[in-house]
Order: C-alpha cells, then structure tokens, then sequence
C-alpha cells in the first residue's frame, strides 16, 4: 500500500469549477481592502498635510491683509534712568475662531461671555456664525482665560501668539510713556514720537525719568488734589544743569490699557501740552530782565501806594503793603505793581526779547508730540508789557516755565528740556547760549531763597535745605473777563540755591480754599506745602547731604528788607 502522501488525488470538474470560484472572490475581497487602504492613507495625507497647508495660505493671506503680522516683531523695551522697566512687549495668546467649523455659534458665544463678560454678544454671535474661516473674537487673553477656552472643548476655537505691550508701572508715567493700539502701533506719548525706533530697534529706549521721584511727585501733587478739591494738577522735577526731566505728572492721567476708552480730560497732558496764565512765577524773569538789562541795584526802590492806571486798566496788588518797597522786597511781597514799573524799565523790546531768549515765546522743543504753543500778547504794546511782568495776558506750559526758570539759576545758561536719556551726560559749557550773566542768576537765587524765608512762600522751606522759589497765583480767564473764584495755584522751587541743582514745579487748577488754610487757595497755601513735601522725600531718596546755614545765602540783601519788628517800630514813631 503506497503511503498518503504519495497518492494522487483526482478532482472533478465540479470541484475544480468551485475551487476556482473561491480563489476569484479571495483575489477580489484583497484588491477591494488594497483600495480601501489606499484611500484611508490618501484622505490623512489630505487632511494632515494638504489641507493643513492650504489652511496656513489661508490664515496667511488674512493676516498678511489686516495690520498684524504673523511675525510679530518685538518691540524694543523703555526703562527709566535705572534701568526700571516702564514698556516691554510679552507674547501672548489671542483667540480667533473658523467658523465654518463651529457647530453651535448660540452655545460658544454663551460660553464665550462667560469668560470674558465684556465681550458683546450680537456681534461675536454674528461672526460666528458668517462661515468664515478667519474671526478675531478676543486679543490678548490670560493664560487663566485661554485655559477655560480649551476647557470648554468647542470645534473652531483656536488661539495665535502675538506680542502684547505690558506697562509694568500702570499710570505712572502715562503721559510721558504714551500707550500702544491693539496692533502695536504707538498711539500717544512716547510710545508715539519714538515709533519707528522702537519697532526696529533691540535696545530699551532709555529716559531721564526716575521712576523713584515719579512716585514722590505724583503722590503728593495727588494728596494736593483731594485736600483743595481741584479740578486737576501737574508737575515737573528738573535737574538745572541738564534740562533733564526726573519726574513729569499730568492729573487726572490714565490707564495706557485701555486707551481707547479713555476720556479727553484724561488724555491732556497739562505739563507739556496745557498752557496757563502762571501768575506771580513770571516775576522770576521779568526781574531778571531788570538786573541784567538795567543798571539798576537792590537799593533801588518803588512807590507801590497806589495801583497803575493806563487806558481802561488798573493793576492792583493783592495785598498792598501801600509803602515805598525796595527791589527784593517787591519780589518777596510779590507786588504787581512793583513789578509792572520794572517791565516799563526794562522796555517793550528788551522784555520780549528777553522773555523769547529764555524759551517762553515759542513751543519747546521736546521729545513727545504732546506740546503746547505758548499764548502771546498780540500785538505785544505797553499794556502787554506791563502786565506780562507779573505773568497776567501770557500762557505758558509748565515745561516751558520750570525750564526758564532753570536757565536763570544754573548761572545764566540756557538748558532745553530733555526726556531722552544720552550715552553721555552732557554738562554745560561756557560756549552754550547764555541768558544772564553769573551775577544776575547769583541775585536771583538769593531773591528766591528771601521769598522762602522773608515772603510768600514760606511754607516750602526745608530744614537743612537752602530751599528758594516763587509762588504764583491767577485767576483764569472765561467769558466775560477773568473768574476770582477759579485759580491757578503753582509754586515753583529751587534747591539747594547756594549751588542749584534741582527745580520742582507744582500747578493745582482750580482749587478751593479750606478751612485749615482760612479759606486761601493762592500759591503759598496750595503749591508751596507740596513743593516742601516733595523736597524733603527727595532729598531721602538722592541721600542728598543737609546743606547747612552757617553763614546765611540771603543775608547780604537783608539790609534792603524792612523786618515786620522795624515796620511795627515805623509805625508807633508815624503814630507818635
């Protein structure tokens, strides 16, 4: 018997037939999985890389056409003199929607105004629901917020980096840092004037700013508001050697966040774009103008007993001391009078020209667009003259004021305000233009100190500190003449005046008097506390060394100042 395997096996045609059948549908049941195979890795090509690359052209092309670039570039930082961080740009995410791909447009945009309350319903409804593939919803989100975003797990919700620019400092310094658009263009400020360099530039734009003294300046002009009830305030901290800007506060200022929803009163920047009539701190030039353009002395005397008629105008002190005064003892009393007599010595010609010389004609030249066009007399005649001696029918800014005020006593040099900060600190130099000579601006600082210690501002002084200034009142121009009820308070100070080397000016609008200071609102009641606040926290920030009065600054002008005891005694002698 032969073995199994080698038996043959015979099939009939019937079986053959079967068999063959069986084989076809195998061979069919192979190819039909083949192309099923096929078209499965052909439909994840399509969507992983095909479609996935047609959706970036797409997503390309809307950015390339809207004002954001998908390659955002950074924006160059802005820090204070040390270093402090006062702009930077941070990358954040934004969230955008296809809303091809948004099921239920009704439900995300409930849920959408869940996380952020302030997002309008109507419009983003409508958005949604447009069958666009690209929809901004929300720029600049939190971390917090795109988590809840990928929480809810809506199809079509997705999220762009972009750069957001963050202000460290808040309100600070607003209307000296400017604030940026949604897109990051520069809006206002510096933020604005500098908006070329700092999109192209990777170095912080480095400013004279002292984010320490802005602290100090903008606390206490603020504590200045609340307490008079005014309208709104400004000031400056300059160093008088450079013209650096140390410290600038406009209030009410605003939140550079939400610039566009920021109110025009919020926006104005009242020390380098608002310009007022400053009162009595216009004696500082016309004064000056005296000494250096006259061959006057401080002996020199004015009859200041009876007000100044000329035409259908009288100028008044307010408060008269109705006796002869000497030239010190006008600025200290800051007579009107007295000083109307020095602007006709001087002449028409020579105190404009004067006025022009030390910057009060023309607008500053300054590094943000937000400045002021001073107001002038026009045409300037005998009237304007006169009254401009004592700061009456001529609107300066505060930068334009404090600036002037730096040239006369930094020994007669003239400095130009600066904001930007230079690789070199550059001190002045004898061939810079000069406005006084060294003795002029000496007499000068000796008659702002007197005003501290003899006159109207005695209640900036400082102990330790040879502390001068000059008070300045005015009553603000509206319909129908000048209003006595609304005032310009300012004060503006000097320190130490044996070597000057910084100058603070304070500008209160419109405060209101108070019980405590028996219901005076003038400059020696408003702005000169301040400008003694603002010193003192200064010299503890600068650990600026007492100055010591040894030998008083002042004391060589004194015999030309009657003492209230000597007037008492004048008086008793005119009775007997």
């Amino acid at each position: 018997m032969k073995p199994f395997y080698k038996k043959r096996i015979f099939i009939t045609g019937t079986q053959q037939t079967n068999l063959e059948q069986a084989r076809g549908r195998l061979i069919l049941i192979g190819i039909f999985f083949m192309v099923a195979y096929v078209l499965v890795v052909a439909r994840a090509a399509d969507l992983s890389i095909i479609q996935s690359f047609s959706n970036n052209i797409n997503e390309e092309s809307i950015y390339n056409g809207s004002t954001i670039k998908k390659d955002f570039k950074v924006r160059a930082d802005i820090v204070d003199r040390n270093g402090v961080i006062l702009a930077r740009s941070l990358k954040t995410s934004s969230l955008f929607a296809d809303a091809v791909l948004v099921r239920d447009p009704v439900m995300v945009t409930k849920d959408l105004q869940k996380i952020f309350p302030s997002l309008p319903y109507g419009p983003t409804l409508q958005k949604l629901q447009s069958q666009k593939r690209f929809v901004w919803l929300k720029r600049n989100i939190t971390p917090e917020e795109q988590s809840k975003i990928l929480y809810l797990g809506h199809p079509g919700l997705d999220f762009k980096e972009e750069m957001n620019r963050v202000y460290p400092q808040g309100a600070l310094a607003a209307h000296l840092v400017g604030a940026n658009g949604i897109d990051g263009q520069g809006l206002a400020g510096l933020e604005s004037s500098f908006d070329g360099l700092l999109s192209k530039s990777n170095k912080p734009l480095e400013l004279t700013l002292d984010v320490r003294l802005q602290h100090v300046l903008k606390r206490e002009i603020l504590t200045t508001i609340n307490k008079f009830k005014a309208k709104g305030g400004a000031g400056i901290v300059m160093d008088v050697e450079t013209g650096e800007v140390l410290a600038a506060v406009s209030l009410p200022d605003y939140d550079p966040y939400n610039f566009k929803n920021v109110k025009d009163n919020q926006k104005f920047n009242r020390f380098s774009q608002g310009v007022y009539e400053l009162g009595s701190a216009f004696k500082v030039f016309s004064t000056a103008a005296m000494l250096e353009k006259t061959n006057s002395n401080m002996g020199q005397s004015f009859d200041v007993r009876e007000p100044i008629t000329i035409g259908r105008f009288k100028i008044r002190d307010y408060h008269p001391e109705k006796r002869r005064l000497s030239l010190p003892e006008v600025f200290i009393h800051s007579s009107n009078i007295g000083s109307a007599m020095m602007g006709r010595s001087v002449g028409t010609d020579d105190l404009k020209d004067f006025y022009e010389d030390i910057g009060l004609l023309s607008a500053p030249d300054f590094e943000i667009s937000e400045v002021g066009n001073p107001l002038i007399p026009n045409p300037w005649n005998e009237v304007s003259t006169l009254t401009a001696s004592f700061g009456h029918g001529i609107a300066v800014s505060p930068l334009q004021l404090i600036s002037a005020t730096s040239s006369i006593v930094n020994g007669g040099v003239l400095v130009k305000p600066k904001i930007i900060k230079s690789l070199e600190v550059k001190k002045r130099k004898e061939a810079a233009f000069r406005v006084v000579s060294p003795e002029t601006s000496h007499r000068m600082r000796q008659l702002l100190r007197l005003v501290v210690t003899q006159g109207t501002g005695s209640k900036a002084d400082v102990s330790g500190y040879i502390v001068g200034g000059k008070t300045g009142t005015a009553e603000k121009p509206g319909r129908g003449g000048y209003d006595r009820e609304k005032l310009i308070s300012s004060f503006i100070g000097v320190f130490p005046m044996d070597k000057p080397q910084y100058a603070v000016f304070v500008m209160v609008d419109e405060p209101q008097g108070t019980k405590a200071t028996y219901g005076y609102a003038t400059g020696g009641w408003v702005g000169a506390p301040t400008v003694q606040r603002i010193i003192s926290s200064m010299v503890s920030i600068l650990n600026i060394p007492p100055s010591g009065e040894k030998q008083k600054f002042e004391g060589s002008l004194m015999r030309y100042v009657k003492t209230k005891e000597q007037l008492i005694g004048e008086q008793k002698i005119a009775t007997h």
